[in-house]
């Protein structure tokens, strides 16, 4: 499993939110790019960006801080935030973003992941954000009736690879990850999960190892030091050993 730590931008400034409310944020750094090289010194083998004023605004607004943290990383770079329609897709992705994720657009436009997905496989992942089961979109501000594990089900039929499932309830309140929805949505789908949203221990990555998530992004407990990703690397590189 992989361990990707997040960093979330507003107003290109690095923060962290509380349950995806916009009003209750916390500024950690005002140079994203210098969290990033912190997170890629300590191990990190990719970095998940989001920008928050693109997700609720419906258009990427911070680019010229992600091209600061493009160029002071090696590692790639999964990003999200208000991509919704396939030239800014094909724009990020010659900018040198290894990934990009589809939320609202997921939920919208399924004949565009269709074709996105056919023209540039796993390089294209899809952000299914729920509350209580059902979907969010457009920045988690406006709720659906969309199942999760429905979504999810109509995504790999349209040639998705890969889904990062952020529980909203849990994300930024270090308490625990949603694991019984995890375990849900994968006996549901059969293509590579991240989970995200209310790690806060080094245990929580171990339980998700176990269960067989591809990947675990970790936010608010790096930046307050719950978690120290050195060691939680190299703790879940000896679950994954143990595993194999």
């Amino acid at each position: 499993m992989e361990i990707i730590p997040a960093i979330d931008i507003k107003n290109g400034k690095c923060v962290r939110l509380y349950q995806g409310n916009y009003s209750q944020e916390t500024i950690y750094s005002s140079e994203p790019a210098t969290v990033a090289r912190r997170w890629e010194s300590q191990g990190a083998r990719r970095i998940h960006v989001v920008d928050l004023d693109g997700a609720a605004q419906g258009k990427p607004r911070n680019t010229e801080t992600l091209k600061l943290i493009l160029q002071a990383v090696k590692i790639p770079l999964q990003l999200g935030g208000g991509i919704r329609d396939r030239e800014t897709v094909k724009d990020f992705l010659e900018m040198g973003i290894d990934r990009v994720v589809l939320g609202t657009a997921a939920v919208e436009e399924p004949d565009l992941v269709r074709e996105l997905c056919s023209s540039y496989g796993d390089r294209i992942v899809i952000g299914i954000d729920a509350r209580d089961g059902l979907v969010a979109s457009h920045g988690w501000e406006k709720g659906t009736s969309i199942n999760a594990g429905e979504l999810a089900q109509r995504m790999t039929v349209l040639g998705a690879r890969r889904i990062v499932y952020t529980d909203i309830s849990r994300d930024g309140t270090l308490t625990s990850p949603n694991f019984q929805a995890i375990a849900d949505l994968m006996s549901r789908v059969k293509v590579n999960i991240i989970a995200s949203g209310g790690v806060a221990t080094i245990s929580h990555l171990e339980t998700l190892a176990r269960m067989g998530v591809e990947g675990a992004i970790v936010g608010k407990a790096l930046y307050t030091g719950d978690v120290d990703l050195h060691r939680a690397i190299e703790t879940v590189a000896k679950e994954n050993k143990n595993a194999a």
